[in-house]
């Protein structure tokens, strides 16, 4: 009895840790369009399908890759945490600092990269002028400075590519997309 018990309390607590993560669904819509409204929807977009692409993820996933030339899942998601270090400094007004992240544990690369789709969001709902938000990365002595619009092409649309990876990787690896999960809706069928 006890062991049950404990099996159901591990996994209600894994239940609800898991949706205090951002974008377990996508978060409602705004009520008008603006430059920022519209360029956050597209982070949120993106948070959802990260978080659904990366839930279950089992150790087998992490080190799947298709061939030797190809990045592993987990360098993917290593990859996607810069993608999401590089939008969010570009809206908090601050130069790209690329972090060591392969020491990190699964959970918490997860947690972080989430984390920073969210703070991204949060600081494109609230502006009107997407042209504030330059990305500068530190390029040597030098750094580079890019316009919004290269978030778009750029850091943004990179992760939505990658995420796409993931889950046509972990199909591979033999653990397919969770079901009851609506990327029209940004929902989860209970």
């Amino acid at each position: 009895m006890r062991v049950v018990l404990s099996f159901v309390m591990l996994f209600t607590m894994g239940k609800i840790n898991a949706q205090k993560l951002p974008y377990y669904e996508i978060p409602e819509a705004p009520k008008e369009y603006t430059q920022g409204t519209v360029a956050a929807r597209m982070v949120d977009g993106l948070g959802f399908r990260y978080y659904w692409a990366t839930e279950g993820l089992k150790p087998k996933d992490l080190s799947y890759k298709p061939n030797q030339e190809a990045r592993s899942v987990r360098e993917t998601l290593e990859h996607l945490l810069v993608l999401s270090v590089m939008t969010l400094s570009a809206v908090e007004g601050k130069e790209v600092v690329f972090e060591k992240s392969d020491d990190l544990v699964f959970d918490d690369l997860r947690k972080k990269t989430l984390q920073n789709f969210k703070k991204t969001s949060d600081i494109l709902k609230k502006s009107n002028d997407l042209s504030k938000f330059v990305m500068k990365i530190p390029r040597g002595d030098n750094t580079a400075e890019f316009p919004f619009w290269n978030q778009l092409n750029g850091p943004i649309a990179d992760a939505i590519w990658h995420v796409g990876q993931i889950v046509s990787f972990r199909r591979s690896s033999g653990n397919p997309f969770p079901k009851g999960v609506s990327l029209l809706t940004g929902k989860v069928k209970k």
